[in-house]
């Protein structure tokens, strides 16, 4: 079964046109946590399920990588929504989404500001002081940011924000979601019967 959803998730990855051993890789992630969980079980005396742990830890690993790639963040929150996740929490998603372009906004500012003045990276990391130069560099950024960050919420709140973003288009249900959707759930279902019939 492991190995049908793996084929499974590898044809959608190469389908979607991403890099296909990138994504392999990057899936591998979670394996050290996954891997101390199931020596857990070996020693325990249940080795299958640690190696069943193992392997559907990565393979869950994969499938998110897969969505997050092929799926915008804006998107994909209107998608949790409609399935009926809580606003508060998609809410907080969107600003700390938002949030992160602000911060690296002003660190590139930061940065260049930096390079102006005549700052290089070897004469910050070879004097002792290095650990405070970057402490307070890194509250500063978070200050500026901060303020930055109200700034905008007030010019949010003065064009009329009320908790909700607008948004850009609407998504139709067209005959490709469908095809998907039929797709998705038949091809699934296929598999754990060709397992269970050869078995």
């Amino acid at each position: 079964m492991a190995v049908g959803m793996g084929a499974l998730l590898c044809g959608a990855i190469a389908w979607s046109r991403l890099p296909l051993f990138g994504a392999l890789g990057r899936a591998a992630v979670v394996l050290p946590f996954s891997l101390a969980f199931a020596a857990v079980c070996w020693v325990a005396g249940d080795a299958s399920r640690g190696v069943h742990l193992a392997v559907k830890s990565y393979l869950s690993a994969l499938a998110v990588l897969l969505v997050v790639s092929t799926t915008g963040l804006p998107n994909l929150l209107r998608g949790l929504g409609a399935l009926g996740a809580p606003r508060f929490l998609l809410m907080v998603v969107k600003f700390l989404y938002r949030y992160l372009f602000v911060i690296s906004e002003e660190a590139q500012h930061m940065a260049k500001a930096a390079l102006s003045r005549g700052a290089t990276a070897a004469g910050v990391m070879g004097r002792p002081a290095r650990f405070r130069a970057a402490a307070g560099a890194l509250a500063v950024l978070f200050a500026r940011s901060h303020g930055r960050a109200t700034e905008i919420h007030r010019a949010m709140l003065a064009r009329g924000f009320q908790g909700q973003f607008p948004a850009s288009r609407a998504l139709d249900f067209g005959g490709a979601d469908a095809a998907l959707a039929i797709v998705g759930s038949l091809v699934p279902v296929a598999v754990r019967f060709a397992v269970e019939r050869f078995r």
